[in-house]
């Protein structure tokens, strides 16, 4: 499938869209963040669709399950962006040559963004929301595990950017396939900034292929580090909540640093991960103060 005419129209978007006044953007997502509570029963019946197709085994399950909870943070986040100040028009640095002529730096939309994404269908509002709120139009290339989801939710978008008079076009959801991934990647002519968010083989996937500037998102192994001054009563919540919330995400906690004069605290500020069945691997002086 030629991808050409559908690049040219996000491109046509994306100018379109540079014209729009910052409050209608913002009005537009707080309208989107309530048709996604209204559509949920839309959202989770084709969610359901794509998880009868994996393995409950599989670690990507939990980071393609959409419930109403999550489906009520999505909403939250999408909020949080719309009440996010403009980020745009605001100057940067402004000098004068000897010659009289001035210049400014100022802050501009990228343009088109792509986006390719595995599992997670809720990316699918994040990114829009942030690309919209910044001025950007997006191309999206999500994984072939989370079609129906993508799909239900791009159409819940595209119906409430006609009602506020913006492009249908500034989000684009392509086909899931690697036809359409390398061609999003060769697309010089109308992408302006590609982004991969998943594993790290998508990662290296897309900094090897792609003709376009990327920007590398994380891949894991995250670490915290509780130093010499630290409050033992903030840590101990702050590294629970990190490990637990979502143990399959890819900023899941992973490595715990403490500094050595505060290893008799090390018990206390991992002992809600122990109630939360984590294991804990330690190197010898850790394991020596968590013995007993």
């Amino acid at each position: 499938m030629d991808l050409t005419g559908t690049f040219r129209s996000v491109v046509k978007a994306s100018r379109l869209l540079s014209l729009t006044d910052p409050s209608v953007i913002t009005d537009t997502l707080l309208i989107l963040a309530d048709e996604a509570e209204r559509h949920e029963d839309l959202i989770l019946s084709e969610n359901i669709k794509d998880l009868d197709l994996m393995d409950k085994s599989d670690p990507r399950y939990d980071r393609l399950l959409l419930d109403h909870h999550r489906i009520q943070g999505i909403a939250t986040d999408i909020r949080n962006v719309a009440g996010l100040a403009n980020p745009l028009g605001k100057k940067l640095a402004e000098y004068a040559r000897p010659n009289g002529l001035r210049i400014s730096k100022v802050t501009v939309p990228f343009g088109v963004i792509g986006i390719i994404y595995e599992s997670r269908p809720n990316v699918t509002f994040d990114v829009f929301s942030l690309c919209l709120k910044s001025g950007n139009a997006c191309i999206l290339k999500g994984g072939s595990d989370a079609i129906n989801s993508n799909n239900a939710i791009t159409s819940v978008i595209k119906q409430v950017l006609e009602k506020s008079g913006i492009s249908q076009d500034v989000i684009s959801l392509l086909p899931a396939g690697r036809s359409e991934t390398r061609q999003l990647l060769n697309a010089r002519k109308y992408v302006d900034l590609i982004i991969p968010r998943g594993s790290r083989e998508l990662i290296d996937f897309v900094r090897s292929n792609s003709s376009i500037p990327v920007i590398e998102t994380g891949a894991g192994i995250c670490h915290s580090y509780f130093d010499e001054s630290g409050d033992r009563e903030k840590a101990r919540v702050i590294i629970n909540n990190a490990k637990t919330r979502r143990v399959s995400v890819c900023n899941a906690l992973d490595c715990l640093i403490i500094h050595k004069n505060r290893l008799e605290d090390l018990g206390y500020i991992t002992g809600l991960c122990a109630d939360s069945n984590v294991a804990i691997y330690a190197d010898p002086k850790a394991y020596e103060a968590l013995t007993g």
